[in-house]
């Protein structure tokens, strides 16, 4: 089968007969993912042989109240209740590439077979010729699309798929009064629930978007005061806040604090006032621009993710997060397979300590 014109242009490309910038491959569209780096850096495992990740959760009151008593009054007695059992199940993903035999020759580099197994060698002398090597290349794209498909997931609720991850989407709710995640009913379960003020809660009797206003401190700024003592209430010493935010919600954070001034103890004699702002703390924690989120269309959000040991957490089935694949090329082609699995779930043990909010 002959090569295509992109097949072509990408040998071209990447084995022009010049040294400029030999061995280098400048990237331009690979954008930063700090919501996906974060899952990544906080990991879990879990074993296999079950199709769900389950664990027990609950309010922490069992419905029963302090009797008053004296003499011989009879005492009541009751059975605690509140628990549910959290079952999420896990899903498989790959992305593979084929790059054949040919492609890279033209970039001298040669494919040595032993059986199934298939390893690449420099021909001698390839240094004079080879801008980059097309096959590590190819690889490091191979790994950029993973990235970004896994990046995707965890952004997204899972539902346009049955057989995707299921992340944030899926926990932090825009509604959270309604539906079911991981098998409990977050309308039975008012503790089941995370924090929110969108247009959706604002639909079904909750608080809104916030309206970015200059006056007063800042309407933004004292809103996400509020957001952060609710969800203080349930929180303990393993939870661990972090912001997510679309450029929209940092630029109306930055023009409350803007319009409210700066302070100084020394005066400006000396300085050079700089007008620009880097992205804010809230409470002492960055607010973090996730370009994933402009690209989503979510430019106007800021999430307020627990990360701790009871928030949200990206979990993979033990040995198969970025599990590695070389199949054997079939008989008739002189083709190279690679390719790269997961297998995980995202899990939540508590969702009254993460948040969604909006700006209007």
């Amino acid at each position: 089968m002959p090569f295509t014109a992109d097949e072509l242009a990408d040998i071209n490309n990447m084995a022009l007969e010049t040294y400029l910038n030999k061995g280098k491959v400048f990237k331009q569209d690979i954008a930063n993912k700090p919501m996906l780096a974060a899952f990544q850096a906080r990991t879990g495992s879990f074993p296999g042989g079950k199709e769900n990740v389950s664990f027990l959760v609950g309010s922490g009151y069992g419905g029963g109240t302090l009797q008053g008593f004296t003499g011989d009054d009879q005492l009541s007695h009751y059975n605690p209740t509140g628990s549910a059992r959290f079952r999420m199940p896990w899903k498989e993903h790959y992305l593979g590439m084929v790059v054949t035999q040919t492609e890279l020759k033209y970039d001298g580099v040669d494919v040595v077979e032993s059986g199934s197994d298939q390893r690449t060698r420099e021909m001698s002398g390839r240094e004079a010729q080879a801008l980059a090597n097309i096959f590590d290349e190819k690889m490091e794209k191979l790994g950029a699309d993973y990235n970004f498909s896994l990046d995707r997931l965890i952004h997204d609720d899972g539902s346009s798929d049955v057989k995707a991850l299921a992340g944030i989407g899926a926990f932090i709710l825009d509604n959270p009064g309604a539906g079911v995640t991981g098998a409990i009913s977050r309308v039975a379960n008012t503790w089941w629930r995370n924090d929110a003020a969108t247009t959706a809660y604002a639909g079904a009797g909750g608080q809104g978007p916030i309206t970015v206003a200059t006056a007063n401190g800042g309407a933004l700024i004292e809103f996400m005061d509020k957001a952060k003592r609710r969800r203080s209430k349930f929180a303990n010493g393993q939870t661990k806040v972090m912001y997510f935010c679309g450029s929209d919600f940092l630029d109306g954070y930055k023009l409350e604090m803007r319009a409210n001034g700066y302070y100084t103890q020394t005066g400006w004699t000396g300085q050079k006032p700089d007008g620009s702002m880097d992205d804010p703390n809230h409470g002492g924690l960055p607010l973090t621009w996730d370009p994933t989120m402009d690209d989503l269309g979510l430019a106007k959000r800021c999430y307020a993710i627990d990360m701790g040991a009871r928030g949200l957490k990206l979990m993979y089935m033990d040995g198969q997060k970025y599990k590695k694949h070389n199949p054997a090329r079939p008989y008739d082609r002189m083709v190279m397979y690679n390719g790269i699995s997961m297998t995980g779930v995202m899990v939540a043990r508590q969702l009254n300590t993460s948040g969604v909010y909006d700006i209007a």
